[in-house]
C-alpha cells in the first residue's frame, strides 16, 4: 500500500484488540494522514468476548494495560475532534462490573466523559453493586441526585447517603433531604443528616422550596437553620425557610413565604405579610379566611392613611366586620396615642360619625389608657351633638375632663345652623367666642351652601386641616384658587399629604404664580410631580408644566411642552437628552409644521437612521409639499455613520419624482447600496427609461413582458447582454 495513496471514501474505522504495538500505532497514523474523508476512528483495546463469555481476571488486567498504553500513545497524536464511542465506554463499565473490578468501574464513571449517563445509571442500579461509589459518581455528575437518594434509601445504604452529603457534594443536601421526605424517611435520621452537614453546606438556595413542599414538617430544619442564622448568614433563601422566625427576622421575602403559608396556615401568612408590610396581600388573606381581628390589629398598627381609606371604603363588603374588630379589640388593646389618633382621623375622613361614636365610647367610657383624654372626650361629645344628640346629656354626666364652655358653644352654633338656619348669625357668634370648634362647624355649613371663600376663611380661623379634600373639590368647582392657596399653606403646616402639595402647585399654576412653583419644588415636599406635570400639560398650562418637567428631568415631556410654547430650539435640546424615536418624531413634525426646517433636519437625522421610521418621515414631508427640504434631509443622511440602504433608496425615489436630473448620477454612485426592486418601480412609474435600463442591468433581472416600453432607449452595450438573458422569441414578441 503506497504511503501517498489518498482514501477519499473511508469515513469510519474500528480497530479491535488494539494493544499499542508499533505496527498498530503506525497504521492509525497512516489512516489519520491519508483518509481525507475520515470522520471517526474507534479504538477498542478489548479482546473480543466470544458468545458473551466474561473475561478472566488475568485477561482483564492485560486489557486494562493495553488500554492505558493506547491512551498514552495516541492522545498526543490524534486530532482533538476524534472522539471515543460511548457504547464502548458503557461496555467497558459493564464488563468491569460483571468481573468484580469495582475500582475500575469507579475510576471510569468518575473520569470518562463519553458514556451514556442514563444508560449507565440504570445498569448500575440493576447490578446492585455492593459499593455504591460508581453510582454516586454518575448521579452526582449528571444530576440524578433524587434517583440516587431513593435507590440508596430503598436498599438500606444509609451510610452512603451520609457520605455523599458530608464528603462528596454538601451543596446537594437540600435535594437529598427533599427526596428523603418524599420517601417518608424517619425524622431522626433526616435531622441528624442536616445537623451533620451544617458547617459544610455550600448552596442553600433550594432550602425554602423544600420547606414550601413540606411546611408541616419544617421543624426538622429548625436546629440547622438556627445555627446558620447564629453564624450570621444573610442568604434570603435560608430565612425564607424559617417558619419559627417569621416574626423576628428581617431577611426573608415576605411575599414568597406568605404565599405558600396561605395554603397550610393563613395565620402564618398574616405574620409574614405583616413583617414585610404587604398590605394588599394581608387584606386579601384575612378577608378570605375571616381573620378580621388580625386585620384590624394590623391596620391600627400601620397608621397608614391610604390603608385606612381602603378598608373603610363603602365598596368594601367586609367593612362592618373590620369596624367591629377595631372597636372591640384592636384600639382598646392599643397603648399608642398615635395609633388612636390615626384611627379617629380615619373614621372622621370616611364620614362615619355613628361608628366614630362607638369607637370613642369604647376608648373613653371604658377603663382604657385614654379614658381621661381631654381631646377625645371633647370629640365624643361634639360628634354626638352632630350625629346623635340624644346621647349628649349622658356623656356630659359621665365624663369629667371635657371643655364645657367649648362644648356649649359648639352646641349653640349647631342650633343656629341646624335649627334657625342662619349662617350670618353663626358667623357673628363664632367671632364672639373665637373657638376653633365653632369656626369649624361654621366652615362646614358654608361649604355645604357653596360659600367656598367664606368657608375657607372659617377653616383658617379654626386651624382645621381635616377638610382639605372637600375644600379642594369645592374650590376647583368655584374657581377660587387664590383662597385655596391660603388654605393649603395652612394645611401643609399640620400634615404632610401628597394630595395637598400637588394641589398647591396646581393652584399656583392656575393663578400664574410661576415663581412660587419654582420656590416650592426646591423645598422639601411630597407632591407627585410627574402627575402634576401631566395634569398641567393636559390643561394647557404649559409654562408651569415646563418648570415641573425640567425639574424632574423628564426630557421627553419637556420637549413636547416647549413645542407648545413655540420654543423649538429648546425642544430640540430636550429631545436630544430624551433620545427616543417617539420624541424626535414629535419635535421634527412640529418643526416642519412651523417651517423650522433647520431644526426639523436635526431631528430628522436622528429618525431616519431607524429603518422603520424612515418612510413615516418621508410621507410627512411630502404630504406637506416640503420636497426640497426632504431631499436635503436625505442627502445629509448619506453621510451618517450608520446610514443604511433605506436612506440611499428613498433619496433615489425622491430624485425620480422631484429631481430627475440627479437620478442617474445617484444610481451610478450608489448602485450597490440601493434596494433596486423598489427603485425600479419608482423609475417605471415616472417613465425614466434610461435609468430603468441601467438598474435592470445592475440587478441582472430583465422583464421581457415590459421591454417594449423602453427598448428604444437602451444603449448598444446592453443589447448583447439582453441576448444572454432572453431568448429571441422573448425579445421579438413584445416588440411586434
Amino acid at each position: 500500500m503506497s504511503r501517498e495513496c489518498q482514501h477519499e471514501y473511508l469515513k469510519v474505522v474500528k480497530i479491535a484488540g488494539y494493544s499499542g504495538r508499533i505496527c498498530e500505532f503506525e497504521f492509525v497514523m497512516y489512516l489519520i494522514k491519508n483518509a481525507v474523508a475520515l470522520e471517526k476512528i474507534l479504538i477498542d483495546p478489548r479482546h473480543q468476548i466470544v458468545n458473551g463469555t466474561p473475561l478472566a481476571s488475568a485477561e482483564f488486567k492485560k486489557e486494562q494495560t493495553s488500554r492505558l498504553h493506547a491512551k498514552r500513545q495516541l492522545e498526543a497524536e490524534v486530532p482533538p475532534t476524534i472522539d471515543e464511542e460511548p457504547d464502548i465506554h458503557f461496555k467497558y463499565i459493564e464488563a468491569a462490573a460483571k468481573t468484580g473490578q469495582i475500582e475500575e468501574v469507579e475510576h471510569v464513571t468518575r473520569e470518562s466523559n463519553f458514556y451514556n449517563p442514563e444508560k449507565t445509571k440504570n445498569f448500575l442500579m440493576e447490578a446492585k453493586l455492593p459499593d455504591a461509589r460508581p453510582l454516586i459518581n454518575v448521579c452526582d455528575r449528571f444530576g440524578f441526585v433524587p434517583d440516587l437518594t431513593h435507590y440508596l434509601y430503598s436498599n438500606n445504604m444509609l451510610r452512603y447517603i451520609e457520605g455523599y452529603v458530608q464528603k462528596v457534594n454538601p451543596g446537594n443536601a437540600p435535594l437529598v433531604v427533599g427526596q428523603l421526605l418524599d420517601d417518608e424517611c424517619p425524622e431522626d435520621f433526616i435531622k441528624g443528616l442536616i445537623l451533620s452537614v451544617r458547617s459544610l453546606l455550600l448552596v442553600v438556595s433550594q432550602l425554602y422550596f423544600i420547606a414550601s413542599w413540606f411546611l408541616n414538617r419544617l421543624c426538622l430544619l429548625t436546629e440547622f437553620l438556627e445555627h446558620l442564622v447564629s453564624e450570621g448568614s444573610r442568604d434570603v433563601h435560608v430565612h425564607n425557610a424559617l417558619e419559627h422566625f417569621l416574626t423576628t427576622n428581617p431577611y426573608y421575602d415576605s411575599r414568597v413565604v406568605g404565599k405558600y403559608c396561605e395554603k397550610c396556615d393563613p395565620t402564618l401568612a398574616v405574620v409574614a405579610y405583616r413583617q414585610g408590610q404587604c398590605d394588599e396581600e394581608l387584606i386579601n388573606v384575612t378577608n378570605k379566611n375571616s381573620l378580621f381581628k388580625l386585620q384590624a390589629r394590623y391596620v391600627v398598627e400601620r397608621m397608614d392613611t391610604d390603608l385606612w381609606a381602603k378598608v373603610l371604603n363603602p365598596d368594601n363588603v367586609y367593612r362592618r366586620q373590620l369596624i367591629d374588630q377595631v372597636v372591640s379589640t384592636a384600639l382598646p388593646e392599643s397603648k399608642s396615642p398615635e395609633q388612636v389618633s390615626a384611627a379617629v382621623k380615619a373614621f372622621m375622613t370616611a364620614d362615619l360619625p355613628h361608628e366614630l361614636i362607638e369607637l370613642l365610647e369604647k376608648i373613653v367610657l371604658q377603663n382604657s389608657a385614654f379614658s381621661g383624654n381631654f381631646n377625645l372626650q371633647n370629640l365624643l361629645i361634639l360628634t354626638a351633638i352632630k350625629a346623635d344628640p340624644s346621647r349628649v346629656m349622658d356623656y356630659i354626666y359621665r365624663l369629667d375632663n371635657f371643655d364645657g364652655p367649648s362644648v356649649g358653644e359648639v352646641a349653640a352654633v349647631n342650633v343656629l345652623l341646624d335649627n334657625i338656619r342662619s349662617i350670618e348669625q353663626a358667623v357673628e357668634f363664632a367671632f364672639r367666642v373665637e373657638e376653633d370648634a365653632v369656626w369649624s362647624q361654621v366652615g362646614k355649613a358654608q361649604l355645604r351652601e357653596g360659600l367656598v371663600s367664606d368657608a375657607i376663611e372659617s377653616f383658617i380661623c379654626a386651624n382645621d386641616a381635616t377638610q382639605f379634600l372637600d375644600v379642594i373639590r369645592a374650590s376647583e368647582d368655584a374657581n377660587v384658587y387664590h383662597d385655596l392657596v391660603r388654605y393649603l399653606l395652612m394645611v401643609r403646616q399640620k400634615a404632610k399629604e401628597p394630595k395637598v402639595d400637588s394641589e398647591l402647585i396646581y393652584a399656583y399654576a392656575k393663578i400664574d404664580r410661576l415663581s412660587d412653583i419654582e420656590e416650592f419644588i426646591l423645598m422639601p415636599n411630597v407632591a407627585k410631580l410627574q402627575n402634576v406635570g401631566d395634569r398641567l400639560y393636559d390643561e394647557a398650562l404649559y409654562e408651569a408644566a415646563k418648570i415641573i418637567f425640567a425639574f424632574i428631568s423628564n426630557w421627553a415631556k419637556l420637549a413636547v411642552t416647549l413645542v407648545k410654547l413655540k420654543q423649538f430650539q429648546g425642544a430640540v435640546d430636550a429631545a436630544r437628552k430624551a433620545n427616543s424615536s417617539k420624541t424626535w418624531k414629535e419635535i421634527c413634525f412640529a418643526c416642519v409644521d412651523a417651517e423650522e426646517f433647520r431644526l426639523a433636519q436635526i431631528c430628522g437625522l436622528n429618525i431616519i437612521i431607524q429603518v422603520d421610521d424612515l418612510e413615516e418621515v418621508s410621507e410627512y414631508y411630502q404630504n406637506r409639499g416640503c420636497f426640497n427640504e426632504l431631499i436635503s434631509l436625505m442627502e445629509s443622511g448619506l453621510g451618517l455613520e450608520h446610514a443604511h440602504m433605506g436612506i440611499f433608496t428613498e433619496l433615489g425615489v425622491l430624485y425620480a419624482r422631484y429631481r430627475p436630473e440627479k437620478l442617474m448620477e445617484h444610481i451610478k454612485l450608489f448602485s450597490t447600496r440601493l434596494n433596486i426592486p423598489k427603485l425600479i418601480r419608482a423609475c417605471d412609474e415616472q417613465q425614466h427609461w434610461k435609468e430603468l435600463n441601467y438598474l435592470y442591468i445592475q440587478y441582472d433581472e430583465f422583464n421581457p413582458g415590459g421591454l417594449a416600453k423602453w427598448l428604444g432607449s437602451w444603449s448598444q452595450s446592453a443589447c448583447p447582454r439582453l441576448n444572454w438573458v432572453c431568448s429571441p422569441v422573448q425579445v421579438r414578441v413584445p416588440a411586434l
